[in-house]
């Protein structure tokens, strides 16, 4: 929608910039009244006269004047959708809600938080992918002296320790002040944090959680480097030990090696996605071909994840958890595979569906009657599900190898999420030998 910015009864607006040297984009209005909220943007002439500029959301067309949001829906962002997709998700709303409510404690007549609060909480050190928030000079959100926040790998055990008595219920004022900023900027439910790894490259590390019933730290580390042995451009991953926890330390693919920062959308923003619509890969193959650099790889890639997904049982793939990465000249690729989990236990069906007309993901045959929409012949899909069951079989190996250090039991918690109908459908399919029995093995 564009047309001239309102006039709001309550306001504010920042500057928006992009990339390490900080480009001015845009200005962003954020405008309450009452208790509707919207957001105002509008680009920069200085962007739009740039030789390299770009859309930085699929929502705001290169073009003058204020480009208007409200959210559709209750789960909804305010933000337009390259915003939103740096806002905070449930645990970083977790942290800065509790900070707030312990400090109301103390100043009754704090007002409530609202949505650009949470988007202002996120450390600019960290924020994924590269826009950045600016109010009167200064980015959001650093110190007052301009010093990040993001900690070093030495003070994991303190972040952990601070994670664990959130989720216990036993956080002080100063384990909130310290974890603010630090995480605030990742999606997903599960406690984490943005770190500096030893080398000074920023990292994710993700803890287990009180109410773990596997070692799902391990896991992840166990299917990420599955993924890359299955021929899946996926996020490097190790499992490091901190203070007798396992915690997954999950490479950031948004920096390059010199810490430059690379434009990052989720697929929902490709596709300019509700939470509370059904979406389809196939609509994801389509969005490629209109604004991807390398549409025929990216679709194959794709296909590949997918396989991959069935065969561990990773059905928490929904829109936020698949991304992309900038390109240049107005084109995105496709970001490497993350938050990737196997889930012993549940129901075997992919949250995205395959196509508008088949639904969710349940089986090999499905992808295989879908294979030519993804630019596979059948041989080459065949080929393809032969490269990923093979490497997924070395689940057990893996999980017990001394990088990743999974006990026997651990890996008997995991392996429905490996071994299932499909499994032996895939196998099928191949002419591979039948799967050894346990006393076999």
């Amino acid at each position: 929608m564009k047309g001239k910015a309102i006039k709001p009864d309550v306001s504010e607006a920042l500057d928006l910039h992009v990339g390490t040297a900080g480009l001015r984009v845009g200005h962003l209005l954020y405008v309450s009244q009452g208790r509707r909220e919207l957001s105002q943007f509008v680009y920069d002439e200085t962007w739009l006269a740039h030789p390299d500029r770009f859309e930085i959301s699929p929502d705001l067309p290169l073009q003058s004047g204020y480009q208007t949001r409200r959210a559709p829906r209750a789960a909804d962002s305010v933000f337009h959708f390259a915003l939103a997709d740096t806002e905070p998700d449930a645990w970083g709303r977790r942290v800065i809600d509790r900070a707030h409510a312990k400090l109301r404690r103390t100043q009754p007549d704090l007002r409530p938080l609202n949505e650009l609060d949470y988007l202002c909480a996120v450390d600019d050190f960290s924020r994924v992918g590269a826009l950045r928030l600016c109010r009167a000079g200064r980015y959001l959100r650093t110190e007052e002296d301009g010093r990040r926040t993001t900690p070093p790998f030495i003070e994991l055990e303190r972040i952990a320790d601070a994670t664990r008595a959130i989720e216990a219920g036993t956080d002080t004022a100063e384990d909130l002040r310290y974890l603010q900023g630090k995480g605030t900027s990742l999606g997903g439910m599960r406690p984490k944090c943005t770190v500096l790894d030893e080398h000074g490259r920023l990292a994710i590390g993700k803890f287990p959680s009180i109410g773990d019933t596997i070692s799902v730290t391990r896991a992840e580390v166990l299917a990420l480097r599955l993924a890359r042995a299955a021929g899946i451009d996926a996020a490097g991953a190790r499992c490091v030990k901190v203070g007798g926890t396992p915690v997954a330390l999950i490479e950031r693919f948004d920096r390059t090696d010199d810490g430059r920062r690379i434009p990052y959308l989720s697929a929902a923003s490709m596709l300019q996605a509700s939470r509370e619509e059904e979406h389809a890969y196939t609509e994801i193959v389509d969005i490629m071909q209109q604004r991807g650099a390398r549409p025929l790889d990216d679709a194959r890639q794709l296909w590949r994840r997918l396989v991959f997904n069935l065969l561990i049982t990773n059905t928490d793939d929904h829109l936020q958890n698949l991304g992309f990465l900038y390109d240049g000249d107005g084109r995105w690729t496709l970001a490497p595979a993350f938050d990737v989990n196997p889930m012993p236990g549940k129901l075997r069906e992919s949250k995205t569906w395959l196509t508008e007309d088949t639904g969710p993901i349940d089986s090999i045959d499905m992808l295989f009657d879908a294979c030519g929409y993804f630019s596979l012949t059948r041989e080459q899909a065949l080929a393809v599900t032969g490269e990923v069951f093979d490497a997924v079989q070395g689940w057990r190996r893996i999980g017990q190898s001394a990088e990743i250090g999974m006990t026997a039991r651990e890996l008997d918690d995991l392996e429905d999420a490996f071994e299932h109908a499909q499994t032996e459908r895939a196998r099928a399919h191949l002419g591979r030998p039948m799967r050894r029995t346990a006393h076999e093995r």
